[in-house]
């Protein structure tokens, strides 16, 4: 199947998910700690990463959600059926949400995390310790939704504390990450809701898009850093008829690339 019509299906399989009206009743602040199942409740779980905002966060629809949590619920509402649809996965509809301390982080081997530029996530010895045990046993970190160049080296410091020897590197052309089950071109830039400026309008972003990644000594990607893009705003706003269709379209094959390639890797 050639690129464009495989393109062209996935974003009309999207707007029917999309009429479809998906949605699951999670509107409300998520509870940092609360009380979750023990074990992954499909074969593919979806986990989030907790850390301290320190009382600062942001969001949209009235809301205002930790950063941590900054598209949640409605990335998840609108993602999690698409990979379902788009795979052979079962898929969970809702994400755990997970401090990295807790014992459940190694059964989940796809990690989210967002807005680490903010100088919010800085983890503790500890907590670097744990992310760094997961990733070298096969865990896979997706890092998404920071911006500008004052937000990079925030990211780095923080990063390094889990990888000291981790080298941040371009995502190349041809890497499987690209090729798994949706071809990819890896200089799109997915804009979040904020960056628009009026229908038909090109998006304001903070620089040019990045798609970067840590590798392990095997040639595996543990890291893969979307910098300057949003892909969780894409899932978040997928039913909002002024968000451009073919960015969450977009976004959505993304996903189910960074999902499969973690499931296989």
């Amino acid at each position: 199947m050639g690129r464009g019509l495989r393109a062209h299906l996935l974003i009309v399989a999207a707007a029917a998910l999309l009429v479809a009206g998906i949605a699951f009743s999670q509107s409300r602040v998520p509870e940092a700690g609360a009380a979750q199942g023990d074990a992954p409740e499909a074969e593919f779980h979806m986990a989030r990463m907790i850390y301290s905002t320190r009382g600062g966060g942001g969001g949209s629809r009235g809301w205002r959600m930790p950063w941590w949590a900054i598209d949640y619920p409605e990335a998840e509402i609108n993602f999690l059926p698409a990979l379902e649809r788009f795979t052979r996965l079962s898929v969970a509809e809702d994400s755990r949400h997970l401090e990295l301390t807790d014992d459940r982080l190694f059964d989940y081997p796809w990690l989210f995390v967002q807005q680490v530029g903010q100088g919010y996530w800085t983890p503790t010895d500890v907590e670097a310790q744990r992310l760094r045990e997961y990733l070298l046993r096969g865990g896979f970190l997706v890092v998404d939704d920071f911006h500008s160049e004052w937000e990079w080296p925030i990211f780095e410091a923080a990063i390094r504390r889990v990888l000291p020897d981790g080298v941040i590197v371009d995502i190349p052309e041809g890497d499987p990450l690209l090729e798994i089950i949706f071809p990819l071109d890896n200089r799109t830039q997915i804009p979040g809701q904020r960056h628009l400026r009026g229908r038909g309008l090109e998006p304001r972003m903070e620089g040019p898009p990045r798609w970067r990644g840590i590798y392990d000594d095997d040639g595996r990607l543990m890291v893969a850093i979307n910098f300057n893009i949003d892909m969780g705003d894409a899932w978040e706003h997928a039913n909002d008829p002024y968000y451009p269709l073919e960015m969450t379209a977009l976004a959505y094959r993304y996903g189910v690339n960074y999902v499969v390639y973690a499931m296989t890797h």
